[in-house]
């Protein structure tokens, strides 16, 4: 695979923010955040600390000129709380100084008095004190009412879900410049340069063109630096315009992890009706969303969870409910997935818990209620394209899944202490942003007249690949060598409004932007290359390998010479193309529509062998079979693949988020937050491609790749359930994720 990004990597030479060449005065910055979870402010008194030397400001919401808000889809979040506080690590002042130590010892001579007022944690105890963020959401189908009256088994359980921490490489950070005529330019760890610089401008209170933000790459995101990063550059900013110097923040890890928000928990409650074929026909789900102090992006990431409240399946009769509710934790944001593995988890769950109370395997309810082509989804999407049940079939055949089957009943009749599980997981994802008007992005081309090729898109590069795939397409659109294309850093004065690099959108929207802006060019290069031969303008004419062919015979003409030629001809080679998914439209007053481009379908089998006695257990292997379309970059989403499969079994095994009863962060370090090592992850990972149909709106036909895959994972917990069950099949299951070593044995030992 040739990666511009993987070799600057592996040589160390890759830059992020805190790389980047820093002038002489550059100024650092820390921030002063409070110790409890809510309270009133009775004291903040910041002069011992700004009177230390080498300390060059220290500033609170007094002394934002604009805004002091950075509450992106609702306006409820300050920059810096002003009276009330409402988590533990809510900022309230910025220490700016000479250096970090200096400005880490002004930490510690702020002085802070509040009085504390009563905190909650649980968002079921938050909804029943009415608070709540927007409005309780339903989407609904048919008759649920009538439904319940058809059922022959009607079961009904309860299901939590943890928060997870991001734990992106790169941890939060950004850097403000001071530019002529009061322009700020803002280096930015951010999925979304255009959220960082609307919270900039508000803050500073100027317009949108006054402000810079520029991303050469970050070190990892997965939904963690989507708005969560606004809040870092508008401090940086509001330094700079303050001081009219350089400053620099980078938060440190703890800090890091301690602040900011996670994957939302969910508390959910659900009760599903099937008749005597196993056929669901009815479903309804209230989801508890834990949504922290603020809103950040819980409205939106609740609504993506109501859109996959059923999964892979079709079920006539559904009525989902989601409410997203206010505790006093920090604000939670977006995660890989975007609360589409918290819903899956439900409807996964209530299958196993019918499949265990009828004592068959989950296999047959899932199978038998896979959605099909044409059927509808309870938000009224038609299932187009859709190979859910081509995948669930060649992963059942072509993993041996009835041998595995035996095999694992011959190993567990002879195994007292060890017994192995096995689960199947189907996922059906779709892939756009649910808010509609973000499924657009531009791209700007220029061919350099010796040949070169330079591409501006809104896309960020976080370690995903989508700058390869979008030099793939360049390359693919010119066919030219990839060794000739550049992709420049993501700059809002070379793209404007530009959506984040989210929703597993990033490919989709800024390579087909690529492809316009290209074809553009190449539009007007064929028109002109009859010209440079002497030939009849009427007879083909196109660029392969470099080369210029007529009718179907390669010329004398090359590329370099091509574009010399042009360009002497005053021919543009610069173009800006726009790009808009066509076709996609969601109405809110009805709760219908057609969200989504397509659909990502794909199905896993998971196998574990557990240790009853001491609680811990193997994943002995992840085999998948993986609808990507027409991929035309396989290297790049294996990886994805593979690492949104690993991330997503870190999420369900092991990666336990815990708070004291005050509200304090207690896996807030490397040895208290465990995720998946060497040693933890599966012994055999296996995923293959479908051969199916090009996806109409995908990139050159294919699929994207970023999100789906980590739901396969979610599949460990039942097979670590039906291990469970082998050693006690009269077990009592309690649906909490993640199923860590501790929960397994207090389970099987009737604690939990």
């Amino acid at each position: 695979m040739k990666n511009y990004d993987i070799k600057l990597h592996v040589q160390g030479l890759s830059q992020f923010v805190d790389d980047i060449t820093v002038p002489d005065e550059m100024l650092y910055a820390a921030v002063f955040t409070v110790p409890a979870s809510h309270g009133i402010m009775t004291k903040l008194n910041v002069q011992k600390a700004s009177e230390l030397p080498g300390v060059s400001g220290v500033f609170t919401y007094r002394d934002i000129p604009g805004e002091n808000q950075i509450g992106h889809v609702i306006h409820d979040e300050p920059l810096f709380a002003e009276n009330e506080f409402h988590y533990e690590g809510q900022p309230l002042a910025l220490i700016v100084a000479k250096d970090k130590r200096t400005a880490n010892r002004a930490l510690k001579l702020i002085e802070l008095d509040y009085a504390l007022l009563p905190a909650v944690y649980d968002p079921r105890v938050a909804f029943a004190n009415g608070s709540i963020i927007g409005q309780e959401r339903i989407f609904s189908c048919g008759n649920i009412e009538e439904a319940w009256t058809k059922c022959k088994y009607v079961f009904s359980n309860k299901v939590e879900s943890g928060a997870q921490e991001h734990l992106y490489l790169e941890t939060q950070g950004a850097a403000a410049y001071p530019l002529e005529g009061n322009r700020i330019k803002v280096f930015s760890s951010t999925q979304s340069p255009s959220s960082v610089q609307k919270t900039v401008a508000d803050v500073l209170g100027v317009s949108l063109n006054q402000v810079e933000v520029d991303v050469v790459r970050i070190g990892g995101g997965f939904g963690g630096k989507e708005d969560q990063a606004n809040a870092w550059a508008a401090m940086c900013a509001l330094a700079t315009n303050k001081l009219n110097k350089p400053v620099k923040l980078i938060l440190p890890r703890h800090t890091d992890m301690r602040i900011t928000g996670k994957r939302h928990p969910y508390s959910s409650d659900f009760k599903i009706g099937l008749d005597e074929n196993l056929k669901i026909i009815a479903w309804e789900v209230t989801y508890y969303q834990n949504a922290g102090a603020y809103a950040d992006l819980s409205t939106p990431i609740l609504e993506r969870t109501m859109f996959h409240s059923t999964n892979s399946y079709f079920i006539p009769n559904v009525k989902a409910k989601g409410i997203s509710c206010r505790t006093n934790l920090p604000p939670n944001t977006a995660f890989r997935g975007f609360g589409g593995p918290q819903a899956m988890f439900v409807i996964e769950s209530a299958i196993y818990e019918a499949a265990s109370r009828l004592n068959i395997p989950a296999k047959l309810i899932q199978e038998r209620n896979l959605i099909r082509q044409d059927q509808t989804f309870p938000y009224g999407m038609q299932a187009k394209s859709n190979n859910s049940i081509q995948c669930w079939n060649i992963a059942s055949e072509e993993y041996n899944i009835k041998e595995k089957i035996q095999q694992l009943d011959i190993f567990n009749q002879i195994h007292s202490d060890l017994k192995k599980g096995i689960a199947l997981m189907p996922v059906c994802f779709g892939i756009s942003f649910t808010n509609t008007m973000l499924n657009q992005a531009g791209a700007l081309v220029h061919v350099y007249n010796d040949g070169s090729i330079s591409i501006s898109t809104g896309a960020i590069e976080m370690g995903q690949g989508v700058n390869a795939k979008i030099r793939k397409v360049a390359a693919a659109v010119f066919s030219v060598s990839e060794e000739r294309i550049r992709i420049e850093s993501t700059n809002t004065s070379r793209i404007a409004n530009i959506s984040p690099t989210a929703a597993s959108t990033g490919a989709d929207l800024n390579g087909n932007a690529t492809r316009l802006a290209c074809n553009e060019i190449l539009k007007r290069l064929l028109q002109v290359i009859p010209g440079f031969l002497n030939e009849n303008p009427d007879n083909h004419y196109e660029i392969k390998n470099e080369v210029v062919f007529h009718n179907g015979k390669p010329t004398n003409l090359s590329w370099n010479e091509l574009i010399g030629k042009a360009y002497c001809d005053r021919v543009s080679l610069s173009a800006h193309a726009f790009y808009a998914t066509p076709d996609i439209f969601f109405d809110r007053t009805r709760e219908k529509g057609t969200p989504f481009a397509y659909h990502v379908n794909g199905t896993a089998i998971i196998e574990v062998t557990l240790d009853c006695i001491r609680g811990n257990f193997e994943i002995d292997a992840v085999e998948v079979i993986h609808d990507t379309g027409n991929t035309f970059a396989p290297a790049i989403d294996l990886g994805q693949a593979e690492g949104g499969i690993v991330q997503g079994l870190g999420w369900m095994t092991m990666e336990e988020i815990l708070h004291s009863d005050k509200g304090k962060l207690l896996t807030s370090t490397l040895s208290t937050y465990k995720v998946p090592d060497i040693f933890a992850i599966p012994k055999r990972i296996k995923v293959r491609f479908l051969e199916a149909d090009k996806s109409p709106d995908g990139i050159f036909g294919a699929k994207a790749i970023g999100e789906p895959p980590f739901m396969y994972a979610i599949g460990v917990y039942f097979a670590v359930m039906n291990a469970m069950r082998a050693a006690q099949p009269d077990l009592t299951i309690k649906y909490s994720a993640p199923v860590t070593n501790e929960k397994i044995l207090m389970m099987l030992n009737g604690m939990f």
